[in-house]
């Protein structure tokens, strides 16, 4: 059987047109315990900035989760007196679609388009919850297959573990990861690291790796790329910066900034570096959570930002990405309840990309 790249087919950037915002509604009070409730406000506010532009698409454990979900996203719109109801109801689609958990980065599809066409396809890749963390994840595992059934698209199926928060895509054939994740033991033990690289390349239709080593404190998935360092364009990455000497994550992220300012593109050209803050630590009950505002969402008209009721390092976050995405308004909701589940708006959502063909 031929692999999507020798098909054609390529995972475009995010930053690429989209059709829809997948999302899987969270319902697991195990992932944030004593706070699941307390995040609807934030999440549900998520869901309306984007659904004013582009359609969403919410995998729905049952009828009742779905019933309780559009009841939450009214009471937003309600306490936004927002005025446009119907039409954002009328863009947000519901789908059966029982999960274990809300993390749709992760388990959700890797939507891939053709070159060559207008063909779109998805990579079910096997899902284990970051190693086995947190049995169970048997419905979660089946969401990109089930995905591709509902909307008619051919389903690739590697037979490895790949999470969507592992790897960042600028769309031209480079991807970006990191080791301490990708050749973590606890996910494809039987893989070296050519052999990893031979799956990005055969299953993402890229030609070009560039690996950082580690992620920031607190983070469970073992070092996702998308709490780090971001492409915001083709060549340029937005990348986390500790100010604090005596922090923790100034040195893991100090590392990471010199291994960007070495690397080259697939054309050889260097990165552009863009330096973004990180908020002061995050901590609840002991733990330090992983904050970061790379976790941002890119969507065709904005850019969803985590905040964590930090005035002076918000601020600066959100000015520094507005100043990057001109073409887009940067919008800021609050994430402090929401990190509680370890993980933020790009860890709870996938895009799926528009066609375009030709491009």
């Amino acid at each position: 059987m031929q692999t999507p790249n020798e098909l054609g087919f390529y995972f475009p950037a995010e930053f690429a047109p989209q059709r829809a915002l997948w999302l899987s509604w969270p319902h697991k009070e195990a992932s944030w315990p004593g706070k699941l409730n307390t995040i609807y406000n934030s999440y549900c506010e998520f869901i309306l900035q984007i659904a004013d532009h582009q359609k969403v698409c919410i995998n729905v454990t049952d009828e009742v989760i779905k019933l309780f979900a559009l009841t939450q996203i009214k009471s937003c719109i309600y306490a936004q007196k927002l005025i446009n109801l119907d039409y954002l109801l009328s863009q947000i689609t519901f789908f059966i679609h029982p999960t274990n958990d809300a993390w749709c980065r992760d388990h959700g599809p890797a939507f891939l388009l053709n070159h060559n066409s207008n063909e779109k396809a998805i990579v079910d890749w096997d899902y284990n919850a970051w190693g086995d963390k947190y049995p169970p994840y048997d419905l979660d595992d089946v969401i990109p297959t089930l995905i591709g059934k509902e909307l008619g698209l051919p389903v690739f199926n590697p037979g490895i573990v790949m999470e969507g928060g592992s790897v960042e895509f600028n769309g031209k054939g480079t991807i970006l990861t990191s080791k301490a994740c990708l050749l973590n033991q606890n996910r494809n033990p039987h893989l070296n690291q050519a052999q990893i690289e031979k799956y990005l390349f055969d299953y993402y239709g890229v030609n070009h790796i560039l690996w950082v080593n580690d992620g920031i404190i607190g983070d469970d998935t073992d070092g996702h790329i998308d709490d780090i360092s971001r492409f915001v364009n083709e060549d340029t990455v937005v990348t986390v910066i500790e100010e604090n000497k005596n922090e923790d994550n100034y040195s893991i992220l100090q590392e990471n900034l010199n291994l960007l300012s070495k690397m080259r593109l697939e054309n050889g050209k260097q990165l552009n570096l863009i330096e973004l803050p990180m908020p002061n630590p995050v901590i609840y009950e002991d733990q330090i959570l992983p904050a970061s505002y790379a976790n941002f969402y890119i969507s065709n008209k904005k850019v969803i930002v985590p905040t964590f009721r930090d005035d002076k390092n918000d601020t600066k976050a959100l000015d520094i990405l507005q100043n990057t995405f001109q073409t887009r308004n940067v919008i800021g909701i609050d994430s402090t309840d929401i990190i509680w589940g370890l993980g933020s708006f790009h860890c709870l959502s996938q895009q799926e990309p528009e066609v375009v063909f030709g491009k």
